[in-house]
């Protein structure tokens, strides 16, 4: 994280017309604030991912980053592998990748790297992975691309490499939607945020952050061809898994 985060008030004030969630310069400078009072256990997934890439990151490949926002993998990850392993930091908003490069320079990272400028939705040339990270960023590609994306990733890891991603997720079961919904917006007002800021960044979110289910998430992961798909972390709605190549 940045020593010094912009604290997150990008919902404090209300809207007036309301529009999509965008990542652009004010949520990328309060980026790291909202994730680690929106996302339950942000900083033990952070951990996780990293333990789990480092086990699965191989010499001379390459660890890409889909989404990689501010740069908090790359720099939580960069000590625990060898040095000619290449990272690839992708996003599709400028000003998050504005903010990732100044956090590589303030972490002085030193580590061969590319920050890539893309849309997941569009041609991804991605290529000689052993693991593919997507932390929160799934849920924020069309259902109709993500079949294609996962596809794509599964292609371009080494035998071996691996796919990890955390997502905020649907019940199993509807009944349990409303409730897990419900304790979910209790831990962001127990991290102090208004009703107002929860009430509009939901509407924000709306139709641009679609969760699967877990079991869907897994079907699709399967049909991109990965034989071996785990759950390694479960919150309510939120969760991690990882899939491995043969």
């Amino acid at each position: 994280m940045s020593k010094n985060p912009q604290v997150d008030k990008v919902f404090s004030e209300e809207i007036k017309k309301p529009s999509d969630f965008k990542f652009g310069a004010t949520v990328a400078n309060a980026f790291d604030d909202m994730v680690e009072r929106s996302v339950p256990f942000y900083n033990e997934i952070q951990r996780m991912i990293i333990e789990l890439a480092a086990e699965h990151a191989m010499p001379h490949t390459q660890v890409i980053d889909l989404g990689c926002s501010t740069g908090t993998t790359m720099i939580g990850l960069d000590p625990h592998v060898a040095k000619n392993i290449r990272f690839v930091g992708v996003d599709d908003s400028a000003e998050m990748l504005k903010k990732c490069e100044a956090k590589l320079k303030e972490a002085r990272f030193e580590r061969n790297y590319e920050l890539v400028l893309a849309d997941l939705h569009n041609e991804l040339q991605i290529e000689n992975a052993s693991v593919v990270i997507l932390c929160l960023t799934l849920q924020f590609v069309r259902p109709i691309y993500r079949e294609r994306l996962l596809r794509k990733i599964y292609n371009a890891l080494v035998p071996g490499g691996v796919l990890i991603i955390s997502e905020k997720i649907l019940a199993e079961d509807s009944l349990f939607n409303r409730n897990f919904i419900k304790y979910y917006y209790d831990y962001k007002r127990r991290n102090q945020y208004s009703e107002l800021e929860i009430s509009q960044k939901r509407e924000a979110l709306e139709n641009v952050l679609i969760p699967y289910k877990l079991s869907e998430n897994f079907k699709i992961l399967k049909e991109a061809g990965f034989q071996h798909v785990e759950n390694f972390f479960k919150w309510y709605n939120f969760s991690g898994f990882i899939a491995i190549k043969n």
